[in-house]
């Protein structure tokens, strides 16, 4: 959710810059069931373009249409989609439409939200009416205490009262890599358009540049001596440096860490003996680290090229972060995602 919100804020930016007003569509509540869920976001440039959506691809040109009136007469309106008569989804969707523009103070905070890896909310006001239109919306709460609103017509105060949709907007998933084969960079490149953060480190003795890993925020040269480790509750680890004593060397040194995941290459075998050298090295293991560690790394999905062996390790990380246990949507009855 992170990552989509980033790339409407900067095109909200790179709209103004330009002259262009942006729209901003939020769906704020949910009646049954539907593709995506509320807190999606779609913005719609005064010149048509769209980032973002609010569905599979069949609401948007009804919002975009929708959104013409709030270009005209600046109100925010709530519009309701019922899915169940054109689009089988057995679901009404309240999508709020309100005009969105940033200002130099919010972006400052917004980016340093972005690059301190702090979490802040999103909490969208509205009429709980079709077709309903008035002076309210959507204001952005940072830890710091500040507060903006995306237009200037939004009182706080006024604000009381009204339904609201919250929305707590944790940072983005941080991936480590550490390894710089070809795998890496199939795991690096498939990561990066999850929109996630990757971070890759490479062997000294083979560094290799940012342009190796297309997507990547940064490509580093360490050896386990000499690595510091940043990581938070949203960060997840891969080592895949096709080297055992590395591996090992690495996995001690995170071992006074708790990353949400660690994924490792190699076979069951090679997982026995590298956790049996770890104990060897190091006897004081907690639990909590072990249970973090993968490992062969992946979901059995019948993974064979570099690409399919990416997929399955993030599918694999997705059911941990998400909590989840991986199965076949066939076999669930009822509702694909609770609450």
């Amino acid at each position: 959710m992170t990552h989509e919100f980033k790339d409407i804020v900067h095109q909200a930016n790179a709209n103004q810059q330009k002259g262009f007003k942006s729209v901003l569509a939020t769906v704020v509540f949910l009646e049954g069931s539907s593709y995506r869920k509320p807190g999606v976001r779609m913005l719609i440039s005064e010149n048509g373009k769209m980032v973002g959506a609010v569905s599979g691809g069949c609401v948007e040109n009804e919002v975009k249409r929708q959104a013409e009136s709030v270009f005209q007469n600046g109100n925010a309106k709530i519009i309701t989609y019922d899915g169940r008569y054109r689009l089988g989804c057995e679901g009404i969707l309240y999508i709020l439409i309100e005009p969105f523009s940033v200002s130099d103070e919010f972006l400052n905070s917004f980016n340093n939200a972005l690059e301190s890896r702090e979490k802040f909310k999103i909490g969208s006001y509205y009429i709980k009416e079709d077709q309903a239109t008035g002076k309210f919306g959507s204001v952005v709460y940072f830890n710091n205490k500040s507060s903006f609103a995306f237009n200037d017509f939004i009182d706080l105060k006024s604000l009381e009262g009204l339904h609201v949709f919250s929305q707590t907007m944790k940072p983005s998933t941080k991936l480590l890599i550490i390894g710089g084969e070809h795998d890496a960079v199939k795991l690096c490149n498939m990561a990066s358009s999850l929109g996630w953060e990757v971070d890759v480190v490479t062997s000294i003795k083979d560094p290799k540049l940012l342009s190796d890993f297309p997507g990547a925020t940064s490509v580093s040269a360490q050896t386990p001596e000499i690595m510091d480790f940043n990581l938070d509750n949203e960060t997840v680890v891969v080592l895949m440096t096709h080297n055992y004593a590395q591996d090992l060397q690495y996995l001690l040194k995170l071992a006074s860490h708790t990353p949400r995941y660690i994924g490792i290459l190699g076979s069951a075998k090679r997982r026995d003996q590298l956790q049996g050298d770890l104990f060897n090295y190091k006897d004081d293991l907690s639990e909590e680290f072990l249970s973090t560690i993968y490992s062969p790394a992946g979901l059995n999905i019948g993974a064979i090229t570099p690409e399919e062996i990416a997929l399955s390790i993030i599918s694999e990380i997705l059911t941990v972060v998400r909590e989840t246990k991986p199965k076949s949507l066939r076999s669930i009855s009822g509702k694909i995602h609770t609450p």
